[in-house]
C-alpha cells in the first residue's frame, strides 16, 4: 500500500462523522493488505506506532518536528511554530507549508506504508549522544519525500495524535466485518494479545486463529480498572462480594519466567532498572512462571506514605541503591493471568484467587469475601485505619478484562470524587505566576476523541505549578494570547464538589470547584475518565440527591 492510499484513507475517516460508516470504511480496506501491511495500517489509523504493550517511545517532540519541517520547507523553526499556532493543528499547518515550498525541491522516492513504518522503527532505536541530530535528520528525509497531504498525517502519527476519530470499538468492529469473524472474538483477542495490529492479522488468518491467543509473557496487557459505586448497591446486586484493601501506590504488572522477570507500569512502561528490591521480592515469592498484577505501596515506620513517594521511585534513573534505603517499597499482590504457560484471566476472580494463594507464598494482599454490609464496612474502616485509601469491592464470578473499567471492580473510599483528566490546554499565570501556566483544560475521552470538561486553576503549590510547566513547556502546539494548547501526555488527577449540566463543553457537562490534587503520570491518555462513565457518575449523583431529599 502507497502512503499516499493511507493518506487518503485517513481523509476520507477525517470528513466522515458517523461511526457505522467509520467502520465500512475501515473493513474493506482490510481485506486488501498484505500480512506485512496489515498490522502497520490498523496501528497507523489509531494514531499509533508500535503495539500497545510495547514500551517503545518515537522520541521525537514538537521542537524536533517543528526544526525538520522548518528544514524541508525552507524557513525558520520559528515561522513553523506561528504557523502551526494559526492553524492549531501541526499536521495541517505541515500540509499547508508543503504545499507552498519551493519548486526547486523535488520528491525523490514515493513513500509506502511499510517503508515509512521502518523508518519510523529506526528513529525509535536511535539512542546516544548524537542520537537527536540522526532523528531530526530521518525525519527530514520523511518529510522531504512526502507530499502535502502524506505530511499532514506524517506529522500526526510522529506526534501520535492523528484526529481522525478512530477507537478501539471502531477497529474491533471494522476486524470482525472485514474477515467475517464474530467481534466478540476479535475483542477478547485484543485484550490478550494489546496489538489490534497483530489480531487483524491473525483475524485474515480465520477464527481458529484467534482462538488460539494466549497472554505472552514480557508482552504487558492493560490493567483492569475500577468505576466508583457503593458497598450497599454491590451486595444486593452480587450478594457475596469480594473486598480488598485500596493502596495509596503505584499500579505494577509482573512477569517472571525463571529467574528472569520484569516490571511494568499503568502505563506498561519497563521500570525493572528503578525497583529492582521490588523484583527481588517479588521473585522470591514464587517459583513459577507468572504474570501478577498489584500495587506497590512505600512504607516508613509500618505505616504507609503518600502515593508521590513511590511515584519518585518509579521516574529514579539514577542513585537507585540510596533511593532503597530513603525509602520502602513493599509490593502487594492481589492477581494472577497466567501460570505456568496458561492464561487464567478468563477464569473467575474465585478461581484465580485459589491459583494466586497456591503459587505465590508472600506479599498478597489480603482478601475478605462475605455477603454481609457489616463485614464489608468492617475491612473499610481497617483499611482507613491502616492509612489507605479505601477498599475495592470485585465480584467473585468476574473475568480479568484488561483496559475496561466495568462494575466488576468498584473502588470505595472518603475523600472528594476525583477523575482522571488529560491536560489539553491551559493559559498563562499572573503576577509571580507569569511565568508558568496557571490554570488548565482538561478533558475526558468519547471514542478516541478527547472532550473539553473543565478548567482548573487551584490546588496548585508554586513547586507543583513550576513542575508541570517543566512537563508541558515543550508539548505547546498553539498559543492564542494568553492560552495555550498542549499536545495530551499529562493526565491529572483533578477533585470536584458535583457534575452539573453545562451547555459551555462539548460533553454537556462541567465540574463544580474543580481542584488539581495530583499529576498521574502512572496514567496514559488512554486511562482517563470516559464520557460515558462521567454519565453514569451524574446518574448516580442525581439518584443520591433524589433520595437525600426524600
Amino acid at each position: 500500500m502507497l502512503f499516499m492510499d493511507f493518506t487518503r484513507a485517513c481523509e476520507q475517516l477525517e470528513g466522515t462523522a458517523g461511526r457505522l460508516d467509520m467502520i465500512d470504511i475501515i473493513s474493506r480496506i482490510l481485506p486488501t493488505l498484505s500480512p506485512e501491511e496489515l498490522p502497520v495500517f490498523v496501528r497507523f489509523v489509531m494514531g499509533r506506532i508500535f503495539p500497545d504493550w510495547s514500551s517503545k517511545k518515537l522520541g521525537i517532540g514538537p521542537n524536533l518536528l517543528y526544526e525538520a519541517i522548518g528544514y524541508v520547507a525552507g524557513m525558520k523553526k520559528e515561522q513553523v511554530v506561528e504557523k502551526i499556532n494559526t492553524t492549531g493543528d501541526a499536521g495541517r499547518a505541515v500540509e499547508e507549508l508543503l504545499l507552498s515550498k519551493s519548486q526547486t525541491t523535488f520528491f525523490h522516492e514515493e513513500l509506502d506504508l511499510v517503508r515509512v513504518y521502518t523508518g519510523l522503527i529506526a528513529i525509535a532505536e536511535m539512542e546516544g549522544k548524537k542520537s537527536q541530530r540522526e532523528k531530526l535528520l530521518a525525519v527530514r528525509r520523511l518529510l522531504g519525500n512526502a507530499h502535502p497531504l502524506e505530511g499532514r498525517y506524517l506529522a500526526r502519527i510522529m506526534l501520535e495524535e492523528l484526529r481522525i476519530g478512530v477507537g478501539e470499538g471502531s477497529v474491533r468492529d471494522a476486524i470482525a466485518k472485514a474477515f467475517n469473524v464474530d467481534s466478540g472474538l476479535v475483542e477478547h483477542a485484543m485484550q490478550v494479545l494489546n496489538d489490534a495490529g497483530e489480531v487483524a492479522r491473525l483475524a485474515k488468518l480465520g477464527p481458529d486463529a484467534l482462538q488460539n491467543v494466549h497472554i505472552t509473557l514480557f508482552h504487558p496487557v492493560r490493567m483492569m480498572l475500577a468505576q466508583q459505586g457503593t458497598i450497599p448497591d454491590m451486595i444486593k446486586e452480587h450478594g457475596q462480594v469480594a473486598a480488598e484493601y485500596k493502596y495509596d501506590g503505584s499500579r505494577f504488572q509482573f512477569h517472571k519466567k525463571g529467574n528472569w522477570a520484569r516490571l511494568y507500569s499503568r502505563r506498561l512502561e519497563d521500570v525493572t532498572a528503578a525497583l529492582p528490591d521490588v523484583i527481588e521480592k517479588l521473585i522470591s515469592s514464587t517459583g513459577h512462571d507468572v504474570i501478577l498484577d498489584g500495587e506497590v505501596i512505600a512504607i516508613k515506620d509500618n505505616k504507609p506514605m503518600p502515593f508521590q513517594s513511590v511515584l519518585r521511585r518509579f521516574r529514579r534513573r539514577h542513585d537507585i541503591a540510596e533511593a532503597q534505603d530513603a525509602i520502602e517499597l513493599v509490593p502487594k499482590v492481589f492477581d494472577i493471568l497466567y501460570l505456568d504457560g496458561e492464561t487464567l484471566m478468563d477464569l473467575s476472580l474465585e478461581s484465580r484467587r485459589k491459583h494466586l494463594e497456591s503459587t505465590v507464598t508472600l506479599y498478597i494482599a489480603p482478601q475478605v469475601v462475605s455477603s454481609d454490609p457489616r463485614e464489608i464496612e468492617q475491612t473499610y474502616k481497617a483499611a482507613l485505619d491502616a492509612g489507605h485509601e479505601g477498599i475495592m469491592i470485585k465480584v467473585p464470578g468476574s473475568p480479568y478484562s484488561p483496559g475496561q473499567r466495568g462494575k466488576n471492580w468498584i473502588k470505595i473510599k472518603p475523600e472528594v470524587d476525583t477523575l482522571d483528566l488529560a491536560v489539553i490546554g491551559g493559559e498563562w499565570g499572573e503576577g509571580k505566576r507569569a511565568h508558568v501556566f496557571g490554570s488548565f483544560l482538561v478533558a475526558c475521552q468519547d471514542s478516541g476523541k478527547l472532550i473539553p470538561l473543565s478548567r482548573v486553576a487551584t490546588g496548585f503549590s508554586d513547586d507543583q505549578l513550576v513542575e508541570v510547566y517543566e512537563l508541558l513547556k515543550d508539548r505547546i502546539l498553539k498559543k492564542t494570547g494568553k492560552e495555550v494548547s498542549f499536545e495530551p501526555d499529562l493526565v491529572f488527577e483533578v477533585g470536584y464538589a458535583e457534575l452539573q449540566v453545562s451547555p459551555t463543553y462539548e460533553g454537556g457537562f462541567a465540574l463544580r470547584f474543580p481542584r488539581f490534587i495530583r499529576i498521574r503520570d502512572d496514567k496514559d491518555i488512554a486511562d482517563i475518565e470516559t464520557l460515558e462513565s462521567i454519565r453514569e457518575r451524574y446518574q448516580r449523583q442525581a439518584k443520591s440527591a433524589q433520595a437525600y431529599q426524600k
